[in-house]
């Protein structure tokens, strides 16, 4: 399935530049972070998909790598790799930053088919991108851009400030 963008991504043709060592944190799977203007955030995805919240004003950001859209598993209670967990943890880093959830603006990312002479049907990044867009408007979040599906992995990137995030396209 195809997701159609709300607003045009930016596709790099060119390397993109690298910023002091100490601004730039690099999200694995799993992984959520928070940062302020000026610092850069970055992963890499294939099924699974990247949220982007930031406020309006774009002076802080916060980026999570969700694994999982799925229920986590009692002994996985805490794991950030589940949704539903990283997108609480997402809300508590912006909560200690006076930063309301519902006031924030986001962007959504990753939700490939990484299988597709094998897998044809629904699939996991499939579901990925369905859950994330139903549970950011179940909290009143607006999706400002996004790049799902599709037969790709994505290098994402984004320094919190003004400029959209920029992905890069890798087909499988």
């Amino acid at each position: 399935m195809k997701f159609a963008a709300t607003q045009p991504v930016s596709t790099l043709t060119v390397p993109m530049t690298r910023p002091p060592p100490d601004l730039v944190r690099t999200l694995h799977p799993g992984d959520v972070a928070c940062a302020e203007r000026g610092e850069v955030l970055h992963t890499l995805l294939g099924s699974c998909v990247a949220i982007i919240l930031t406020d309006p004003r774009r002076t802080i950001g916060v980026m999570c790598h969700i694994v999982h859209s799925k229920p986590p598993l009692s002994h996985e209670k805490s794991s950030t790799s589940y949704g539903s967990v990283a997108i609480e943890a997402m809300d508590r880093l912006l909560l200690a930053r006076g930063i309301s959830l519902r006031l924030c603006e986001a962007y959504v990312y990753g939700g490939g088919n990484m299988f597709p002479g094998l897998i044809t049907q629904p699939h996991v990044g499939e579901a990925n991108a369905l859950w994330t867009l139903s549970t950011l408007r179940e909290h009143g979040v607006r999706v400002v851009g996004q790049d799902l599906g599709g037969k790709v992995y994505r290098r994402l990137r984004w320094t919190v400030g003004a400029d959209a995030p920029e992905v890069r396209q890798v087909p499988v």
